[in-house]
């Protein structure tokens, strides 16, 4: 595969930013398979962002010949207050994501966070090393990275975070850093502060986080910054009808886009349409809507900005448009749906 092919994939959807473009046509230039990574919190059962919107987004890698690596950040969990600090806990459904991830992208490679801090013997000298370079004032800012603010009540367990993600990045020798729009204020923390210790500075991506299916909360001008809007409005397995579980039924796939958020011709911060984008149309060539004749009929898209125009002109129902949506997020679960189906551990999560 050519550079530019390369690009393409890392560049497509659900890509929202690349730092910088220039760098990664070097990278590819000059690497035939450079080493990625996400990492990821162990939080509970996975839903229709974190595994199948990333999921694809790490497959586009695999396809451009990229090492790509899952990291599973047990510690990072523990830290953040996740799975009730359950140690035990967290052990046990690291190995379930580990699974997930390595059934929906196959060939990635998975990496335990505690695996890595156990072998890694530099690991904590790196850590000193990179946060003496950090103020307390940098470091609360940065906490969004972890869903937190610097007004909450914090122990100081959890003022680390931002420099062990940086000091995870430099151990795993990464040459493409990859996660949500959530986590760019670490990214960019590291391509500040690695130039001033000598580090290789990895190229950054950041993917779109997909919204909830709740109707989203209006951003007022003093209320923080856009990235700060979309984490607090992202698909979010703790409001159970805002997300889709990948082990949802297909009842209870259809039940929760019902009663989504979708107004009538009104593409702006709609979820289902969102889901069209990034999901359905990363997966399928063409959408179909399945439509009684006397309503026109079924209607095929294979270009999202013309179903979005069609749309916003009130030329589909947002019934038909919901109900063909269920139709696709269902062939998209089951087979995941299936092979976790034995699974006991998710009867606790």
């Amino acid at each position: 595969m050519d550079v530019e092919s390369r690009i393409g994939l890392v560049l497509r959807e659900p890509t929202e930013e690349v730092v910088e473009v220039a760098q990664l046509r070097q990278l590819f230039e000059t690497n035939s398979q450079p080493r990625h990574y996400i990492g990821l919190e162990i939080s509970g059962k996975l839903h229709l962002g974190s595994l199948i919107l990333t999921g694809y987004k790490i497959n586009d890698f695999i396809k451009a010949g990229v090492n790509s690596n899952v990291f599973l950040a047990d510690w990072h969990t523990y830290i953040n207050n996740k799975l009730d600090n359950n140690w035990q806990k967290i052990i046990e459904v690291s190995k379930y994501y580990g699974e997930a991830f390595k059934f929906f992208c196959p060939g990635v490679n998975i990496i335990l966070g505690s695996s890595l801090y156990n072998t890694y013997d530099d690991y904590w000298k790196n850590f000193m090393i990179f946060s003496k370079h950090m103020t307390l004032s940098r470091t609360l800012r940065a906490l969004t990275i972890m869903g937190r603010s610097e007004k909450e009540k914090l122990d100081f367990s959890q003022l680390m975070y931002p420099s062990m993600q940086s000091a995870d990045i430099k151990a795993l020798d990464l040459d493409i850093v990859h996660a949500g729009m959530d986590q760019r204020k670490i990214h960019m923390l590291v391509r500040e502060i690695f130039p001033k210790l000598g580090w290789k500075v990895p190229v950054s991506v950041h993917h779109h986080l997909l919204p909830g299916l709740n109707e989203p909360t209006k951003l007022a001008s003093n209320d923080g910054d856009e990235d700060d809007y979309r984490i607090s409005s992202k698909m979010s397995k703790t409001t159970p009808l805002s997300g889709i579980l990948i082990h949802d039924d297909e009842n209870t796939i259809k039940n929760k886009i019902a009663r989504a958020y979708c107004p009538i011709g009104i593409s702006e911060n709609n979820p289902i349409l969102e889901i069209i984008k990034y999901i359905v149309l990363h997966n399928f060539s063409q959408f179909q809507i399945e439509r009684q004749s006397k309503y026109g009929g079924n209607i095929v898209y294979d270009d999202f900005t013309k179903l979005e125009s069609d749309y916003n002109q009130k030329k589909i129902h947002p019934k038909d448009l919901k109900d063909s949506v269920s139709i696709y997020l269902n062939k998209i679960m089951e087979p995941i749906r299936n092979h976790f189906k034995d699974w006991t551990i998710l009867d606790d999560l």
